[in-house]
């Protein structure tokens, strides 16, 4: 096999698995069971806590409010 060959060999090849690359990345994943059930597995009851109270309120309430200022004390590492 001459040179000429077997570079053309080798770029064949490249472009082969450039292609099959290619088509890999393009394709949508395919569903996992296992995966969906991690996450049903992993969801947190639902509970009313402050945080998650607060998160949707729209009003001013005192109880909101001292709970994103500890947040944030927390946040920036100031103490009580």
């Amino acid at each position: 096999m001459g040179r000429a060959a077997k570079i053309a060999s080798v770029a064949a090849l490249g472009g082969v698995l450039m292609a099959l690359a290619i088509l890999h990345l393009s394709s949508p994943p395919a569903p996992d069971a296992s995966s969906l059930n991690r996450i049903a597995a992993d969801a947190r009851p639902v509970t009313s806590t402050v945080s998650e109270r607060c998160r949707t309120a729209t009003v001013a309430d005192t109880e909101c409010a001292a709970a994103w200022e500890a947040k944030r004390r927390h946040f920036f590492g100031q103490k009580d």
